[in-house]
Parts: C-alpha cells; sequence; structure tokens
C-alpha cells in the first residue's frame, strides 16, 4: 500500500511539474491590459455585463498561440479578430431555435476540426473562435433586435481590435525581434544539448536516462532549427532578397545544423574511447572543454536576444589549449615508455587525436559565430569572409482545396478526429440544452479543449484540466466567499490572469488551475453566482472530460499501434537514404558532390527520427490492452537514432578523408547494409518477417585485418618518423574511425534486424 501511494503522488506531482524555461512575464503583463481595459471600461460606465463580450473577445484572441515574424501573428490575430465575431454573429442567430443550433454546431465545429489541415496557426485560431462560438451560444448570444446585435458584435470587433493592436504595436519599431529571439532560442537549446553531451560516460548506471535526455535535446534544437528557417524564410522571401541583418542570421541558423553533427559526432566519439582505459587520463580535460563550450553557446544566445556584443571566449581558449597539451603529454608516454607498444593502446589515442580535433574545431566555429554576432548587432559589414549558404529551400505547398480534397476521407486522422469532435461537442450542446443544465456549456467546452486527434493526448490533456479545474475551482470558491468588494475581486481577477499566462508555456495544469480562478471570479464580476459557481465548474468539468475520453475511445479510433508501423517504415528509409549518400562519398571520394544533398538528406532523417519517437510517445500513453508489447518499439527507437549518429559521425569525418586508402570489402559490406535496411522497411510495410541476415562479420573481419596491418606498420615507423605525416599515418587517421563506425553501425542493424522480427510475430 505504501509503494502504491507512493507511485500515485509521483504521478501527481509529474502533472505539475515545470517545463524549462523561465515566465513569460511580458505575456502576463500584455494579458493585464488586454483583460484590464475593456474591463475597466465596463465598470466605470456601469455596463460590466455588456464589456464580458469585449473582454471574452480581447481574451480569446490574445490566446492565439502563435510563434514567428510579425506578419504571422498579424494575420492570426485578424484572422481571430474576424472570426470570433463571425462566431458570436452565427450563434445569436441561431440560438433561440435547437433545431437550427443543433445541426450550425456540428457544421462549425466540423470545420473547425478540419482547420488543423492547415497548420498550428490555423488550429489555434479555430480553436478560440470555437470557444467563442460555445459560450455565445449558450451565454450572450440572443437575437431580440438588430441594432443591439450589430452593438454586441461591435463590442467583440473591438475587444479583438484591441488585442491586435496591443499586441502588434511594437512591430514598426523593432520587426526582426521575432528573428532575433527564435535563433536565440537555437543556440540556447544547442547550449543544454552540448552540455549533456560532457556527462557522457560519467554515469554508467544512469546511462539510459541520460540516453532519452540526449535524445530529447537533440530533438529540441532540430524543431528549433526547423522554425528559425520558416521564420527566416518567411521574412526575408516577401522581401525578394535578405538585407544585411537577414543574410547574418541565415549564416548562424545554419551554423546550427553544423555544431549540431558535431556535437553528434563528438558523443559517437567519447562513447567509443569511454570503453578504454585511457580515455579517463583525458576525460577533466575533454568535460572543460565541452563545459566552456555550452557556456560559450549560452552567452551567444544571450547577445542575440539582448542585442550585445559577443563575450570574450578566453576561457574556451585556455580549456583548449589544456586539452592540446595534455593529449600530447599522453602520447608521448603511451609511445615513448614501452619498447612494443600495444595496437590497442594507439587505437585508443586515435580516437582520442580525433575528439580533440572536433573540439578545437567546434571552438573555432564558436568563434566565428561570435564575431557574426558582433558584425550583426553593430551593424557593420562582414570582418570575416563571407560563405556561400542558400535559403532554406521551400517546400511546394498544395491548395487549400487539393488539401482538403486529399483528406476528405476517413484515412485522415484529422478527418476522422474532426467528425469526432463535432459529434461529441454537438451531442453536449444537445443534452445541456435539453437538460437545461445551468452553465451546461462547460460540459461543452471541456470536451471541445481536451479532446485531441489521438487517445493519448486527449487523456493527458483531460487528466490535466479535470486536476487542475478542481484545484482551481476550489481555489475560486474560497476567493468568492473571502473577498466580498467588488474591486478587490477584479484585482485578485487580473493577478491570476497574469501568473496563469506567465507560466503558459511552462505547466499546463498549473495554468488550468489559475484560468478556472480567475474564470469564476470574472462571472461574479459580471453576474451574480457566488461560490455555487465554483462547484458546478468542477462538475461539467468532470463530465465535460469523461465525454472527451469515451468519444476518443468509441468514435473512429486510430490507434497509433495500427500506424506505428508506417512511421517506423518512413522513418527507416529516411536513415537509409541519408546512410546512402555518405557512404557514396567514401566510395567515391574525387567526386564529393554531394555536400548540397548530405545537409538535405540528414535534416530529413532527423526529423523523421523526431516524429517516429513522437509516435512511440503516444503509443505509450494509450490504453494497455491496444499497446501491444512496448519493449521492442523503444529498443528500435534507440538503435535507429543509434545508427543516426552512427552515419552523421562518418558524414562530419568526410571532411578529412582523401580516399587515397580503401578497403577492399568496404563496398560489399555497405551494399548488404542498404540490402538489410531495406528489407527491414519492406518487412514494416508489408506485415511480414524480415529476411535472414547476410554475412556482415565476414565483411567486417576483413576491414579490421586491414586495420590491424596499418597500425602494425605506423607503429614500426614511430621509431624513426614519429611526427611526419606519411602515407601510413594518413590511412591510420581516415580508416580507424570508418572502421570503428562501421562496427557500430553494423551491431545496429543486427538489433534492429532482431527487434522487427519480434514486432512482426
Amino acid at each position: 500500500m505504501p509503494f502504491t501511494d507512493k507511485h500515485a503522488l509521483s504521478w501527481l506531482l509529474q502533472q505539475f511539474q515545470l517545463q524549462p524555461g523561465k515566465p513569460a512575464i511580458f505575456s502576463g503583463l500584455r494579458s493585464l491590459l488586454i483583460l484590464g481595459v475593456p474591463i475597466g471600461v465596463g465598470m466605470i460606465t456601469g455596463h460590466a455585463a455588456a464589456s464580458a463580450i469585449a473582454t471574452m473577445a480581447a481574451w480569446f484572441v490574445g490566446m492565439v498561440n502563435v510563434d514567428g515574424a510579425y506578419r504571422q501573428r498579424a494575420t492570426a490575430m485578424i484572422a481571430a479578430t474576424i472570426g470570433v465575431t463571425m462566431m458570436f454573429l452565427i450563434a445569436s442567430l441561431v440560438s433561440s431555435h435547437l433545431w437550427l443550433a443543433v445541426p450550425t454546431t456540428f457544421l462549425v465545429i466540423f470545420i473547425a476540426g478540419l482547420a488543423s489541415l492547415y497548420g498550428n496557426v490555423a488550429a489555434s485560431v479555430s480553436l478560440v473562435t470555437s470557444i467563442m462560438f460555445v459560450i455565445s451560444l449558450a451565454r450572450f448570444a440572443s437575437f431580440s433586435n438588430l441594432p443591439t446585435l450589430i452593438e454586441q458584435c461591435a463590442l467583440c470587433l473591438a475587444g479583438g481590435t484591441w488585442t491586435t493592436v496591443l499586441s502588434l504595436g511594437v512591430w514598426v519599431v523593432r520587426p526582426y525581434v521575432p528573428a532575433m529571439q527564435i535563433v536565440a532560442n537555437c543556440y540556447l537549446s544547442l547550449s543544454k544539448f552540448l552540455d549533456l553531451a560532457s556527462q557522457r560516460g560519467l554515469n554508467p548506471k544512469d546511462r539510459q536516462e541520460w540516453a532519452q535526455q540526449f535524445l530529447q535535446a537533440q530533438d529540441m534544437v532540430i524543431q528549433n532549427l526547423t522554425s528559425a528557417r520558416s521564420v527566416w524564410t518567411t521574412i526575408w522571401t516577401r522581401q525578394k532578397g535578405a538585407n544585411l541583418r537577414g543574410n547574418y542570421l541565415l549564416v548562424l541558423i545554419e551554423d546550427v545544423n553544423q555544431i549540431v553533427n558535431s556535437v553528434v559526432a563528438l558523443s559517437e566519439l567519447m562513447a567509443i574511447a569511454s570503453e578504454h582505459q585511457l580515455f579517463s587520463r583525458l576525460q577533466k580535460e575533454i568535460q572543460q572543454v565541452i563545459e566552456q563550450l555550452a557556456i560559450a553557446l549560452q552567452m551567444l544566445s544571450e547577445a542575440i536576444a539582448k542585442g550585445k556584443n559577443s563575450p570574450h571566449l578566453g576561457d574556451l581558449d585556455r580549456s583548449v589549449e589544456a586539452l592540446e597539451h595534455q593529449r600530447q603529454v599522453l602520447r608521448s608516454q603511451v609511445l615513448n615508455q614501452k619498447i612494443n607498444p600495444q595496437i590497442d593502446d594507439y587505437s585508443d589515442i586515435v580516437n582520442l587525436g580525433k575528439i580533440t580535433a572536433s573540439l578545437t574545431k567546434l571552438a573555432e566555429q564558436i568563434h566565428t559565430d561570435a564575431e557574426i554576432v558582433t558584425d550583426l548587432i553593430q551593424g557593420k559589414q562582414p570582418s570575416i569572409a563571407q560563405r556561400d549558404i542558400c535559403p532554406p529551400a521551400q517546400p511546394e505547398r498544395s491548395t487549400i482545396i487539393d488539401t482538403l480534397r486529399n483528406n476528405f476521407t476517413f484515412d485522415s486522422v484529422l478527418f476522422r478526429h474532426a467528425l469526432r469532435l463535432a459529434l461529441i461537442i454537438t451531442f453536449a450542446e444537445l443534452v445541456a440544452s435539453v437538460l437545461q443544465l445551468p452553465r451546461g456549456y462547460w460540459i461543452t467546452l471541456t470536451a471541445l479543449v481536451a479532446l485531441k486527434p489521438n487517445f493519448g493526448g486527449t487523456s493527458q490533456t483531460t487528466v490535466q484540466r479535470v486536476i487542475g479545474t478542481i484545484l482551481g475551482g476550489i481555489i475560486g470558491m474560497t476567493l468568492v466567499l473571502l473577498v466580498k468588494n467588488s474591486l478587490a475581486i477584479a484585482v485578485c481577477f487580473l493577478l491570476l490572469v497574469f501568473v496563469a499566462m506567465s507560466v503558459r508555456s511552462l505547466s499546463y495544469s498549473i495554468f488550468t488551475i489559475l484560468l478556472t480562478s480567475a474564470i469564476i471570479l470574472l462571472l461574479n464580476i459580471i453576474s451574480a453566482g457566488g461560490w455555487r459557481v465554483g462547484v458546478l465548474r468542477i462538475f461539467d468539468s468532470l463530465a465535460g472530460g469523461v465525454l472527451a475520453l469515451l468519444g476518443s475511445y468509441l468514435l473512429f479510433p486510430r490507434w497509433e499501434r495500427q500506424q506505428l508501423p508506417a512511421q517506423l517504415q518512413k522513418t527507416i528509409r529516411a536513415n537509409l537514404a541519408y546512410f546512402q549518400q555518405v557512404i557514396a562519398n567514401y566510395l567515391h571520394p574525387q567526386h564529393n558532390l554531394f555536400a548540397d544533398s548530405i545537409n538535405m538528406l540528414r535534416h530529413q532523417a532527423a526529423l523523421e527520427n523526431v516524429n517516429a519517437t513522437a509516435a512511440a510517445q503516444r503509443l505509450f500513453s494509450e490504453p494497455r490492452h491496444v499497446q501491444g508489447e512496448i519493449e521492442p518499439v523503444m529498443t528500435l527507437m534507440v538503435y535507429i537514432r543509434g545508427f543516426f549518429s552512427s552515419v552523421t559521425t562518418l558524414a562530419e569525418h568526410l571532411r578529412e578523408f582523401s580516399g587515397e586508402y580503401q578497403f577492399t570489402q568496404l563496398k560489399r559490406l555497405t551494399d548488404s547494409i542498404v540490402q538489410v535496411l531495406e528489407n527491414l522497411a519492406d518487412a514494416l510495410g508489408q506485415g511480414q518477417p524480415p529476411q535472414p541476415l547476410p554475412a556482415l562479420d565476414s565483411y567486417l573481419e576483413a576491414i579490421h585485418d586491414q586495420i590491424e596491418q596499418l597500425h602494425t606498420a605506423r607503429l614500426s615507423e614511430i621509431a624513426t618518423n614519429s611526427h611526419t605525416l606519411t602515407p601510413t599515418l594518413q590511412a591510420v587517421r581516415e580508416q580507424t574511425p570508418l572502421s570503428t563506425e562501421l562496427d557500430r553501425i553494423v551491431n545496429e542493424i543486427k538489433v534492429m534486424h532482431c527487434v522487427i522480427a519480434r514486432l512482426q510475430e
């Protein structure tokens, strides 16, 4: 029993865990102004109830969640302002007739659900307009006469316009702030990603937890990088050419991509080196360099966000010098203190040299970016040589009609979600109207917000919302009982809104608690109700949550277990295409024309890895009886990500690969790897077991023999030629990392083959 209680308490505390980041104080202050002005005007003029329409419209438009350029934000807010006004008008016209209100509700919610087909901005706008429709239908709208309706619509339009003007007032003064901020976010997430890399090999007991955190940090960087490219394109594509600021930001964005690749390769090298004893001799110095790199990236992020000059990087330079000195000392000790140095020790020295070189290049990259940031802030012409970086390629966009036509089928997840949402909301609206439930629209609102395209998302949102509503209802009722003065209630309401909007991005549960309390106070400002409003709010939220869960479970469910094989197949093919392009450079180094293709395929593979990880997380949140066996899915995801890291390490090593020495069995081995991966993807797509593995180990043995011969030859010439760059030394430096990564890739493919065979059983 104590274990159960402890587990339940841990689960409950997890619901209120804050996400990394800082409270959005500016968002909270903005919300105070957004709501404070219409409420204040209503109280001063004695029309508090009438001002509620403008207040609700202002609030909902302010809650449109849009990240990006000001043009995107302006478009979204203007659309939301028009949308909430139209929803209020439609609700007013149909509210008096149940036979008209029910089909209208179905149609409005169904169309709003389909808006998700056109991206997150459209989904956010459709959500707030749907909420306005539901509340207006039940609370505010009643078509008594045309002048009153026009006046109410004008109030609605005024509230949305007030929010839009307030939110975008700095557009003309600081038009590039969103682009600067999102690039700063890239470097901040990159700093956290690099900091996690320094922990590789420190805590063997926590290796699995570290790997999960490392992959999550990598996914965050990829998502921020994708957003930064999108924002850059939105701003400067419309200008038909980037200005000096745009060029600087584009270089910084693409440098994030390069640093990510270097960190992934560095992590792989450290994983290999940490398995050998010599690594501990340099571990302290390696950690210090990585920590200084992470600090430097964090300072660069602050410099970009705050518009100040880049910091000095003296500590970073000193840590790099200390690492290089200690590596030279270790190399001399290993090679000179033994009459016959061991091949394994020499292989470790090569790997440690590779790690040192990677860290040195990262430091040089950050120095370059620091100069770019300084020039960007000061508006100078470039003080460093310009690189030829092309703007991000724009995907071809389908027309609105084509997108709708392609998804107007039960095979579309969003079409099923829109239909499910419309049915559940219409049913809730019908029940509340027929039974004449007091404030029954809260049931509808809870179901509207909680219902997501997948069961896992619905269950998580429902739990957080119900728990938050219960606690928030208790707080709201307590405030109503204790605070009797209407002005004091208004102040409490504004404070709750301020804190709620400040922590909105950090914790949905805490946001719900504070928002529920604020709504109870708001309703007591504009109408009577007392503490009983809180009781109704709690019970209605429970009913709405149950309705959302039942709808998600019973109406056209598309379980993740059914969709996961297709996503895994797509992910494996994306990683395979990346591998093929990288290996083509090793097999034909004299051409070396595939750098742009490698970058594009790497990014595509990284995005598919993120999508597959998200799909696996949705699977874990579904009911146990439909999940199936989870452990193979988790294992497969780990090794797909490991394969991606190995290929990225090979791609980074290409910069030092001349190709003058070639493994005789490299082509046969890589052809076999391609064949296996194609078969694994086909097996997932067709639901069949994979074919037996070819003789990968025989090709590896031949490569191992060649590496051993190279190391033996190099050890023989060290006594007479220890510092000259000989062909043998060049071959050792080029081929040792290649051989090591091929070993890891073969092992990863073997595990992937075994896991997929289990899944297909």
